[in-house]
């Protein structure tokens, strides 16, 4: 079976304090931008909209059916917000965007990524896969670690450095909870963090 190499390189500003890690790219035609989460119908660029501007459609473009990819890079500079995927290569099981069809090839390296990130305090799966995948990543660097409820998440140490593990809901519209009650749980880990007022 053909192994899939990542086709993105890691978005990672030098500001940023929050790692955000989702399983794997889709298969490439369901790509509406050549970016993170480019899906036009998954949701995690609605709920950066709705969580910082009070409107989902802040990063839509839907005359093209896209996402302002233009509006999307300084927002995440601004705000310290790296993004990956806890895989490098996968083998598709099926030609589809499910996590479930996914094998992992090769996990990602998450203490040279966290190495770039001086300033960082959280790693944040966007995941079930996703979660499975950096839990056993982890248990090689840091030994066990507990995993976290969804919507919070657990302190740990990697290489004597103390971070946060946050596990968050998928944004793909297969996982059954509406937009807004997923945004909810972004917000928390956003304030606990610092990066996003309280109102």
């Amino acid at each position: 079976m053909t192994i899939e190499s990542h086709p993105l390189q890691p978005f990672l500003p030098s500001n940023a304090r929050v790692l955000m890690l989702g399983s794997f790219p889709p298969p490439r035609a369901r790509w509406s931008m050549d970016f993170f989460y480019p899906n036009y119908i998954n949701d995690m660029w609605r709920i950066m909209g709705h969580i910082f501007f009070a409107d989902r459609q802040h990063f839509v473009d839907e005359t093209h059916r896209t996402f302002r990819l233009n509006l999307i890079i300084p927002f995440l500079e601004a705000k310290g917000i790296a993004l990956y995927d806890t895989a490098t290569s996968v083998r598709r099981l099926k030609d589809n965007a499910s996590d479930k069809f996914l094998e992992t090839a090769e996990s990602t390296d998450i203490h040279a990524l966290t190495n770039r990130l001086p300033h960082l305090q959280a790693i944040a799966t966007t995941g079930q896969k996703a979660t499975e995948t950096l839990l056993e990543t982890l248990q090689f660097h840091s030994g066990a670690i507990e995993p976290p409820a969804i919507g919070s998440y657990t302190p740990f140490q990697l290489h004597n450095r103390p971070l946060r593990f946050y596990r968050m809901p998928s944004t793909s519209r297969a996982y059954p909870l509406p937009l807004d009650k997923k945004a909810d749980h972004y917000v928390r880990m956003f304030r606990e963090l610092g990066m996003l007022e309280s109102t």
